[in-house]
């Protein structure tokens, strides 16, 4: 069963894109399109804001929006989210922007309508921090850090 979630288009061009939808019923992103008028060019290593032209009310704080990156993108042209994934609150109703990074030496252009990242639904927990002076529970790790947890 899907949930619905309001959806606003903040920019006209995203209904000539097309408004975004999984591709199949196994897809767990949608894709999210560059609801841009012009070509825009990011250098090597550079990043852009590409607006995507889409805001969406969550509404529910047991839920966040992530953006992430396609990995074709990504493969074939050194683009990727530039923060490593963006987060879409529930509280959050402005336009979804996409930090586009050029990992590559090369110039890459970024065309209206092409698709740019992927959006995802996943579930929240929010926690509330209890100050201890020592952790209730002990761990064969502990504190072990990178690598501890085998020899190479």
């Amino acid at each position: 069963m899907k949930r619905l979630i309001e959806t606003k288009l903040v920019n006209p061009l995203l209904e000539q894109f097309g408004i975004p939808a999984y591709k199949t019923v196994g897809s767990a992103g949608i894709d999210l399109v560059a609801c841009i008028a012009e070509p825009v060019v990011i250098g090597g290593r550079q990043h852009k804001l590409i607006g995507t032209g889409l805001a969406i009310n969550i509404q529910d704080p047991g839920l966040v929006a992530i953006v992430a990156s396609r990995s074709g993108l990504c493969l074939n042209h050194h683009i990727r989210v530039g923060q490593g994934v963006g987060i879409i609150d529930s509280d959050y109703h402005g336009e979804i922007g996409v930090i586009l990074h050029n990992d590559g030496d090369n110039d890459y252009q970024v065309n209206p309508g092409e698709r740019i990242a992927q959006l995802l639904f996943m579930p929240v927990v929010q926690v509330a921090f209890k100050l201890v002076p020592e952790f209730s529970t002990v761990t064969e790790r502990g504190i072990g850090g990178f690598g501890s947890t085998g020899k190479a």
